[in-house]
Order: structure tokens, then sequence, then C-alpha cells
């Protein structure tokens, strides 16, 4: 069972194209000046079934993809694995926004965390920084963000810049 901030249909923000994003609760990261501050309380937001948000998924013919953001993905990769495992037969690519560097994850990865983000196409790593903030960046908010090529990443065991 997931705990969830909510969902948004049809994002264009969260990555390329059309996007089912999915806000899930609890961050430890409590990043000053986060758009989603409300995402942090791991008791708020609301409990929902993997299949439940599968089947929002599949009834919009429009998305290109889906993306898990927060809140802190990697804080419920074990639950968010069934939804990524189904993505691809369903046509679907992933992003994951993080608030935790890759780095720090390949040295003492969260439970689920590496094979989550082996699913993913792209992972956008590191915290919001507001000093680093800037609104000419595509798909991240500030400059010490990384996007990354979560496979590429995960097999050559280091950052790997996403290229579109």
């Amino acid at each position: 069972m997931l705990r969830i901030a909510g969902t948004v249909n049809d994002s264009i923000v969260d990555g390329p194209g059309i996007r089912f994003s999915l806000f899930v609760q609890g961050c430890p990261h409590h990043c000053p000046g986060c758009h989603n501050p409300t995402s942090h309380d791991f008791a708020g937001g609301k409990e929902a079934d993997a299949s439940e948000i599968l089947a929002q998924i599949g009834r919009n013919p429009l998305l290109d993809g889906v993306t898990f953001t927060g809140g802190e993905p990697l804080c419920q990769a074990e639950a968010l694995l069934p939804i990524a495992r189904a993505l691809p037969a369903m046509g679907l690519n992933l992003w994951i926004y993080t608030g935790y560097v890759l780095e720090d994850i390949l040295r003492d990865p969260p439970p689920g965390a590496l094979e989550l983000i082996g699913l993913a196409d792209v992972l956008v790593d590191g915290p919001f920084i507001l000093a680093e903030r800037s609104l000419e960046l595509t798909y991240y908010g500030s400059r010490n963000q990384r996007l990354l090529d979560a496979k590429a990443s995960l097999k050559a065991g280091r950052a790997v810049l996403w290229k579109p």
C-alpha cells in the first residue's frame, strides 16, 4: 500500500510530453522553498493501492509517461515497484524525482531503490536548493540537480547525464 499526497492526470512540467504524476507522501529532506511542503509529513496524505493507480493511468490514452515525485519516492520504493514494472507494457516511460544524490543512493540504497531506479528512464537527483533556484531550467528547479539516464547510471555505477 502506498501513501500518496495526490496525482495529476495530465502534467506537462514533470518530464516530457503528457504525464501522470504521482506525488508520494513523506519526505525526510524538508528542502527550504520546496514546491510541495504538504507532502513532507509521512503520516499525511492518503493510502492508495498500486492497482488503483495503474487503473487511473490506464484510463488516459494521451499519456507519454509517468513521474514519481513527492515527497520522496525512494522512501516508498518497494511499494512503487508494481507500478514501475507495469509501465513498459503500457508503452509509458518513467521519471523519478529524488532529493537524494545518486552517489549516496549507490552507497546506501533504501530498500527497493536500485530496482526502482533500474526501471526508470530518467532520475532527477539532488535536493532542491533555494539559492540555486532557476526558472531557466527545464524539468528541474535548482542548478545542483541533475537529469540522469537512470539505467546507464546504474550500469556505470556513476552519474550519466540524460540527453533528450
